[in-house]
């Protein structure tokens, strides 16, 4: 008989809001669930194959996997005899349950399911198995052992071995450039059937997603990523199912829906991304030093990366204005390019002030910084100039690297006290954000 979707045990619920903060990753002790592994297969009118397939995953998990799993059939509001077959799968294996949805969409079913598991690590795949299972361990090893929070398959690895037309082949890398192109993604398959994600992680990202559909998974991926969750990319090998009933234009245009409707969401900063936020567990940068603000080493690390790649772009920059202008034309010009990608890095990355809110204002200091640095850096020049009226480009720019490490001191006080002073450090936000939830 078809089974309603399984439910967390006593002291495992998330209801919405009530969630603490993510801790450190940590290795799954797999003693303390019966069931490490949920598999969920998504199905729509897959009588003939559903039974095969689910046979040939039941048989390779048992074989090769070494903890607790179970495969879970949800089908879409199939119209077929899918949930018959469904149904004796649940009663003649035990490792196996069946789930039934009046309404379609892969993205619904697989938030039922994942919401509703007990599991520590949840999986999905196509129920046509276009993926080797010997990838299967792979994809979800990092996600026990603490080492990620997502994983998925990658047909567009140099080691992944794919057997497709040149049509779906044109249709993947379109749709992954444009993600890479609209939305800054930096994960290489987004369409590959073949996904995990750690339960604690599911719990909170779930509610985030909006699509119900084929776009979920993108969706769910772009916010993990912008999140700073980590995401293990396994190259797979990948046969083409011919017989598949994906209408490829619908699934584009939706596609490109969500994609528009997530990079408005990300660029007005709807999204409470916050509660996604995880500690970096063993990163040095994370340990508590005596005598230092909470955030302050974090930041002056963050602050001397930016500060050392403006810097580069500075000297570049003055390199290259050199050629047709004087020395303090060159110095001016380069030191206001670099001071607005300098001002713009540190506040996202050292700072981590996102969205628009008081962007301009941020700028219009970080020039005020700018013009100190630029008096500094002017006035070393001119004193070269009247000591060595004739100094080699060298000597000048041995010069600069001096005056602008006295400045870089200076600009790192000004931005920490002045520009971003009302910016709570690591530990307040953790406690803002959970007395949010």
């Amino acid at each position: 008989m078809t089974t309603p979707p399984p439910t967390r045990p006593p002291g495992q619920a998330h209801p919405p809001g009530t969630l603490d903060a993510l801790p450190p990753r940590e290795h799954l002790r797999p003693g303390d669930t019966d069931t490490v592994l949920d598999v969920v297969l998504p199905v729509y009118n897959e009588e003939t194959d559903l039974e095969p397939c689910v046979r040939r995953l039941h048989d390779h998990l048992t074989r090769t996997f070494p903890y607790g799993f179970r495969i879970t059939i949800a089908d879409n509001a199939s119209t077929d005899r899918t949930p018959e077959v469904a149904a004796r799968l649940d009663e003649e294996i035990d490792e196996v349950t069946a789930v039934r949805l009046e309404q379609k969409g892969r993205g619904r079913a697989l938030r039922t399911v994942w919401g509703h598991s007990e599991a520590p690590v949840l999986a999905y795949m196509d129920v046509d198995l276009s993926t080797d299972l010997n990838a299967l361990l792979p994809l979800v090893a990092p996600l026990i052992s603490g080492h990620s929070d997502l994983a998925i398959g990658s047909r567009l690895s140099r080691s992944a071995r794919v057997v497709r037309g040149p049509k779906r082949e044109f249709i993947s890398r379109t749709y992954n450039l444009i993600l890479r192109g609209s939305l800054a993604a930096r994960f290489s398959d987004a369409q590959c059937g073949f996904k995990a994600v750690r339960g604690d992680v599911a719990a909170r990202l779930l509610p985030m997603v909006e699509d119900t559909g084929w776009f979920f998974d993108t969706e769910m991926l772009v916010l993990a990523e912008r999140a700073g969750l980590r995401i293990h990319e396994v190259p797979v090998d990948w046969v083409d199912d011919p017989d598949s009933t994906v209408h490829l234009v619908r699934t584009a245009a939706d596609d490109l829906k969500g994609v528009w409707r997530v990079g408005r969401a990300l660029a007005t900063g709807r999204l409470p991304l916050d509660r996604l936020a995880r500690p970096f567990g063993d990163d040095p940068r994370d340990r508590e030093l005596n005598g230092v603000p909470g955030g302050l080493a974090r930041q002056l690390v963050g602050f001397c990366v930016v500060g050392a790649l403006s810097t580069l772009l500075y000297l570049g920059l003055y390199s290259v204005f050199r050629l047709g202008l004087g020395p303090q034309l060159s110095n001016g010009a380069a030191l206001l390019v670099s001071a607005v990608g300098n001002t713009a890095a540190n506040r996202r990355l050292t700072f981590g002030v996102r969205g628009r809110d008081r962007a301009v204002r941020h700028q219009a200091q970080g020039l005020v910084v700018f013009a100190i640095g630029l008096a500094l850096t002017s006035g070393s020049l001119a004193a070269l100039d009247t000591a060595t009226p004739n100094a080699s480009h060298g000597t000048e720019l041995a010069v600069l690297v001096a005056a602008n490490l006295a400045a870089t001191v200076l600009r790192f006080l000004l931005l920490r006290g002045w520009v971003f002073p009302d910016h709570p450090n690591d530990d307040e936000r953790d406690d803002c954000t959970r007395s949010t939830r």
